[in-house]
């Protein structure tokens, strides 16, 4: 009964993120999409200047700063106004941040079951089970070597941040898509 109730409450929380990611890359909260889509570029070009080491030391040393300032300047506060408010994060400080047995057996079983997948594919497709599906993979691999002479893995990463957050809004903006959805399926001639 217990995890008949976790699953529909995981579900639940799965369907909510989908929602939550949909609602983002349709830019429906343009300041809270515009600070994700900001943050990411910024994350992406920081690691094509710096290494990855650099950044998270700059992004958690920003982080300390804007908590410890917050802290001291609401200490002031509280000295000048000679109130008693405590600690500013105390509600964070108090929040439950533990995962249970059940949820880290849930992820490892799925990983687990992924990753069996993807190396029995990877086995059959490098040990010519089937010559068409390897030949196939093979002229992929031989196309990614061109892909990866032009684009490094940061480019490319930065180029699919970059559709993710226009491409669907250009899509449903899109002046042919209304008008020949129903007729067409897709944005052709008239």
């Amino acid at each position: 009964m217990q995890a008949s109730a976790d699953s529909t409450k995981m579900d639940c929380l799965w369907s909510n993120w989908k929602c939550q990611a949909i609602d983002l890359l349709y830019w429906r909260d343009i300041k809270q999409t515009g600070i994700v889509f900001g943050s990411l570029l910024l994350l992406l070009f920081s690691l094509t200047q710096f290494s990855v080491v650099s950044v998270v030391a700059y992004l958690a040393l920003a982080g300390l700063s804007a908590t410890i300032s917050f802290r001291i300047y609401k200490s002031v506060l509280q000295a000048v106004q000679k109130t008693d408010e405590g600690h500013p994060f105390k509600a964070y400080l108090e929040m439950e941040m533990n995962l249970s047995q059940d949820q880290i057996q849930k992820y490892t079983d799925c990983l687990q079951l992924y990753v069996n997948s993807t190396v029995k594919e990877l086995r059959r497709l490098f040990l010519v089970q089937d010559l068409v599906d390897s030949l196939k993979f093979a002229v992929l691999m031989w196309l990614l070597t061109y892909v990866g002479a032009l684009f490094n893995g940061l480019t490319l990463l930065i180029m699919a941040v970059v559709s993710m957050f226009t491409l669907p809004v250009v899509y449903d903006n899109a002046p042919c898509r209304h008008r020949l959805i129903n007729t067409w399926g897709w944005c052709g001639p008239t």
